[in-house]
């Protein structure tokens, strides 16, 4: 479970879909892809906003997870309590909200759900612990809604989403649809995911309390990442920025002037780790570990693996590593956007990281302090995640 001081760290991140918080470049994205929507349909919109802390049951249960589904392993999942969790999806909006349309279900309607998810992810350019996504599902009674509408909204999202890309669609299976699809548009010569969606499955309808004749079409998109295409940006850490030359940017879709970049720095780090430990737990840890300093980390890149047993005596010795416990040699890259890292502060940063992840019992700083003190209780045992495989979470729309 998630200590106060982790979800009240949680709670305070900014959700740069909501205009109430100031105005963003997400918002651009998210009002460019809901518009075509309700112009191309000519229906109302429902927007739903509620608390980032959902039941379990709405973020997983109602939309057809199976229960030992990988999707709700503690590795990924961020829980506060035995029943709740901080929401990894905006799908966790649209159970609560069909309940309350059941009382007067609409004759046609597109619901969009838009904020901050949480996951436990890896560190890199491209990936943060707190994402911004949208679910838009059109709702509708009457003629059921079938494959032929669900191309037609993926064509009229990408037409104002990412104009002038090659655009294309593959099948992709989600807990929660039937006839699941894959959106991914071609940057640069690479194939990049934008979006994920398919026709609503009718036992989440029918489970919602809406009548027989009601079908419906649901879609996720990752507006990080959307926003990172229409402005060029190469750096999601870039979206979050305070440095007013950055931030100004921010505000709109137009393209990215790039500002001075500092240079990175550069620390390696070898630590003993639980054998099953994967790049996402790490980051998390990461994360919770340096707090408002985590944005000065541009990745942690994990070099190479080795198993206790494959190592020789002495290095085994100078980690103070276990049976059941691996070797990670990593790379933490420092780069703060708005200023140069001093050499104090980039050992400072590597020492907190060392910290948070090293379990063995042998332990030391680079800036020269006293060695550090084994884990909290003096059991330098690693800890155990609840399996020792690591199968890919079937998270329904991954929302990149």
């Amino acid at each position: 479970m998630m200590g106060a001081a982790a979800l009240a760290r949680a709670l305070a991140v900014r959700d740069l879909t909501d205009p109430a918080q100031g105005p963003h470049a997400v918002q651009r994205v998210l009002g460019a892809a809901a518009n075509a929507l309700i112009a191309a349909w000519s229906c109302p919109a429902i927007v739903e906003r509620a608390s980032p802390i959902v039941s379990i049951a709405d973020n997983y249960d109602r939309l057809g997870y199976p229960p030992d589904g990988a999707a709700r392993d503690a590795r990924y999942t961020r829980y506060v309590s035995e029943t709740h969790l901080l929401r990894t999806q905006t799908s966790a909006l649209v159970p609560p909200l069909l309940r309350r349309l059941a009382a007067a279900p609409p004759r046609d309607a597109l619901l969009v759900c838009p904020g901050v998810v949480y996951r436990r992810d890896a560190i890199d350019r491209l990936h943060v612990g707190e994402p911004h996504q949208v679910d838009l599902w059109r709702v509708r009674r009457g003629a059921p809604l079938g494959v032929r509408e669900l191309a037609e909204m993926i064509a009229t999202v990408a037409r104002a989403i990412v104009p002038g890309l090659t655009v294309t669609v593959a099948q992709s299976a989600h807990p929660y649809t039937r006839e699941g699809r894959q959106i991914d548009v071609r940057i640069r010569g690479e194939w990049i995911e934008i979006g994920e969606c398919g026709l609503a499955a009718p036992e989440v309808l029918r489970d919602a309390g809406l009548p027989t004749d009601a079908s419906g079409l649901a879609m996720g998109l990752g507006l990080d990442r959307l926003v990172m295409i229409a402005k060029g940006l190469d750096d999601i850490r870039l979206l979050r920025a305070a440095d007013p030359r950055i931030a100004a940017q921010m505000l709109d879709l137009a393209p990215w002037r790039p500002v001075s970049r500092h240079p990175p720095v550069r620390r390696d780090l070898s630590v003993a780790v639980a054998a099953e430990a994967t790049a996402e737990a790490l980051g998390d840890r990461v994360r919770e570990a340096l707090g408002d300093r985590a944005a000065d980390v541009e990745a942690v890149e994990l070099l190479s693996e080795t198993p206790a047993a494959a190592l020789p005596p002495a290095a085994r010795e100078r980690l103070g590593i276990s049976a059941g416990q691996k070797n990670v040699l990593l790379r933490l890259v420092l780069r703060a956007l708005d200023r140069n890292l001093t050499a104090p502060e980039a050992n400072a940063l590597r020492d907190a990281v060392y910290a948070a992840i090293h379990q063995g019992s042998a332990r030391e700083r680079a800036s020269g302090a006293p060695p550090l003190p084994p884990p909290a209780g003096g059991d330098a045992r690693p800890r155990r995640a609840a399996r020792t495989e690591r199968p890919a979470p079937a998270r329904g729309f991954h929302h990149p």
